[in-house]
């Protein structure tokens, strides 16, 4: 009789999970979901040109070979010029560690179909076709070893305008192709172009430089379910705990990716990815620069949703960082040596009123996004900073965000006795007692006389009864 009940709940549990949507496959490492904050680097041959061409500002960003439909033979004359002696890998880990991240995602190849790392497959690569000749992704393998970063590999899958055989359908038919080198779209073939150069360079990726986190790919496009399968157990039986993003295509990925916004439907297991300026490749002509309270406002934003935030550097041409980057990431390091326990390992606080409120009104926006897809400069997080609040929960603890106070006190409804009885309140980084009065229907908090000038976000730890 038990072993009936038994075997017949097993497929009834399998309706249950299916009906509720809970994704059966392998969910995320946990240094992924603890980790909560990574490093974006967009390098290529488009660093190079730094936004210009041909005497002129380019448009598209590092996607400015479509934009301009620059014919391969050219566009690769880049190389030439590319000799980044100023790369170093070491300093490029040490900045993301004291930044507070926990891992880096890097370009090995992006759209341009240009390999940063030294390819078998293609010598259309990085030690080939430039005068520096090293292979950089070697480098920076032992530099995240050292500073405790997990190594993670970009690939454009779906996308690439070096190889005659990548048909596209975005927006419409052949949106996204190279159709001044090969303009006959029916006669391509996507299956040559994923076994000749997408599985060789992904096993190259995977047996070259030790364990890989993430094989974060980009623009499926017109992938089949059965390459995304074959991809993904491709990589699993080379590195079978590698994780993989939702843009290897057909639902087969671990986790979501929203692009350049703070917003997703999903409320576990999932990354957003946006960028310091207006641009993922360095461009000499940004000067829109997110301030360093605005970035934190954005990666709390995204962690009390139950999301990472993968911050993008466009490293230049010759291998050293922009300023800005560098000065934001110092900054960022700072308020996360204080306050960095508010972000690792966190979930989305049940108890938040607020972001149950939300989520509503942030579901029309993702989906609005999704409904209309953008490349290049697309950049729609928000700019505006307001006086507001948000929270995340670690075990028993439950961790208060007061963003950019315009008050000396703050009322929180959420925090009223009738949700949750405090026991104790205290302000990460001080040792000085923290004035509070629980209500009934409020919690009324006093906040901090001296004010940090760069980034005014102060965060409470909260122990309950």
């Amino acid at each position: 009789m038990h072993k009936l009940i038994l075997r017949n709940a097993v497929p009834l549990l399998v309706v249950l999970l299916a009906l509720v949507g809970l994704n059966l496959q392998a969910q995320p490492a946990p240094w992924f979901t603890d980790g909560k904050f990574g490093l974006f680097l967009h390098w290529g041959l488009y660093s190079q040109t730094a936004g210009d061409w041909d005497g002129h500002p380019t448009k598209g960003g590092e996607h400015f070979m479509l934009y301009e439909r620059i014919p391969v033979k050219t566009y690769a004359k880049i190389a030439d010029q590319f000799n980044p002696t100023g790369f170093d890998a070491d300093r490029w880990a040490q900045m993301a560690h004291d930044a507070g991240m926990k891992y880096l995602v890097i370009t090995a190849k992006h759209h341009d179909g240009f390999a940063m790392y030294n390819s078998a497959a293609s010598d259309y690569n990085i030690v080939k076709r430039t005068p520096w000749a090293k292979d950089p992704m070697k480098e920076l393998a032992v530099a995240c070893k050292k500073y405790g970063l997990k190594l993670c590999f970009y690939y454009s899958l779906g996308r690439d305008w070096e190889n005659p055989d990548v048909p596209t359908n975005w927006p419409v038919k052949a949106g996204r192709s190279n159709t001044w080198d090969y303009p006959d779209e029916d006669a391509k073939d996507l299956n040559k172009y994923v076994e000749n150069k997408v599985k060789p360079q992904l096993r190259e990726l995977l047996t070259q430089y030790g364990p890989i986190g993430i094989i974060w790919f980009d623009t499926p496009e017109l992938i089949t379910k059965k390459q995304s399968q074959e991809i993904k157990d491709l990589i699993h039986s080379i590195q079978p705990d590698c994780i993989i993003n939702s843009r290897i295509g057909n639902g087969l990925g671990d986790y979501a990716v929203v692009e350049q916004s703070l917003v997703s439907t999903a409320r576990k297991n999932w990354e957003a990815c946006i960028t310091m300026s207006e641009n993922w490749g360095y461009n000499r002509h940004d000067t829109k620069w997110k301030s360093p309270e605005l970035l934190v406002r954005n990666l709390i934003e995204v962690v009390s949703k139950g999301g990472n935030l993968l911050l993008n550097v466009g490293p230049k041409g010759d291998g050293t960082w922009p300023v800005e980057s560098q000065e934001n990431l110092h900054a960022i390091g700072s308020w996360m040596k204080t306050n960095g326990e508010a972000i690792y390992g966190t979930t989305v606080w049940g108890g938040a009123k607020q972001t149950a409120q939300t989520l509503q009104a942030d579901n029309k926006v993702a989906e609005k996004e999704k409904a209309s897809m953008k490349d290049a400069v697309n950049d729609a997080t928000p700019k505006e900073i307001v006086s507001d609040y948000r929270f995340t929960q670690k075990g028993k603890s439950v961790y208060l965000f007061v963003r950019s106070p315009s008050t000396a006190t703050i009322d929180i409804p959420e925090l009223a006795k009738s949700v949750l009885d405090i026991k104790s309140l205290t302000l990460l980084g001080s040792s000085s007692k923290v004035k509070w009065t629980q209500g009934r229907d409020t919690l009324q908090l006093s906040l901090p006389t001296v004010k940090n000038p760069e980034i005014p976000i102060y965060v409470y730890k909260i122990e309950a009864r």
